[in-house]
């Protein structure tokens, strides 16, 4: 459900029962701007993004994170529905872990071989509703020859150096954004929220926070070309 679409329901409901709390006190809480430190935070140390233009969004993720399966429907409608002067980036995140780190060479092989539009969120169903760990290596390579990838092609690619650099670069893009848990969203290099961190905890209300993020970027960059 939209932020909007919440706020109307809350609406409704209040004004069937006037005794609970006033109509103008909750468009007051409804329509309050999201705060810094309640619903986002900033980067003490502002990153690098790319490319230069665009306004990037990171979406921190592991493919064995209930809350990030959770957030995927809502998350992968308001990604398609971006305009285009937003990159859009997922970052796999694994903390170090080895054995974690099999679902982060799946993100990245999938995207060497330009299988993730198509695949990810299918790794993400085969883990959550099919009970399929793929962390084995021989496991993955019989899943993605399932899904048209032939062993033998998905195997070079997932032992390859280019993965294995993706992955480093991966940890080292979650360490430089403070990433302590997963789903995260980060905007402009800047910002960072999630579901957990919003006041609301809704994936409607992490993605009303986004669209606020991405419209302040808009105004700063518009005031620093005027």
């Amino acid at each position: 459900m939209s932020f909007f679409a919440r706020r109307r329901q809350i609406l409704i409901g209040l004004c069937a029962s006037p005794s609970l709390v006033s109509v103008p006190s909750v468009l007051a809480q409804a329509s309050a701007e999201p705060r810094e430190g309640v619903d986002y935070k900033v980067l003490l140390n502002p990153q690098p993004t790319d490319p230069p233009g665009k306004i990037e969004v990171l979406d921190f993720f592991w493919y064995g994170c209930p809350h990030c399966y959770a957030f995927l429907p809502d998350l992968e409608a308001w990604r398609k529905k971006l305009p285009s002067d937003v990159a859009y980036k997922h970052v796999a995140v694994d903390f170090g872990d080895p054995a974690r780190e099999a679902h982060t060479r799946i993100f990245y092989t999938l995207q060497v071989l330009n299988r993730v539009d198509d695949l990810h969120v299918k790794v993400f169903a085969a883990y959550h509703d099919k009970r399929q760990r793929l962390l084995d290596r021989d496991e993955i390579a019989d899943f993605m020859a399932s899904n048209g990838i032939s062993r033998d092609k998905w195997l070079a690619a997932y032992d390859s150096f280019s993965v294995a650099g993706a992955v480093n670069r991966a940890r080292l893009t979650t360490q430089a954004y403070t990433i302590d848990g997963t789903p995260t969203l980060a905007c402009d290099g800047r910002f960072l929220t999630a579901p957990s961190m919003v006041q609301s905890h809704t994936n409607s209300g992490t993605l009303a926070v986004m669209d606020y993020l991405l419209e302040r970027v808009r105004r700063e960059r518009a005031r620093k070309k005027a």
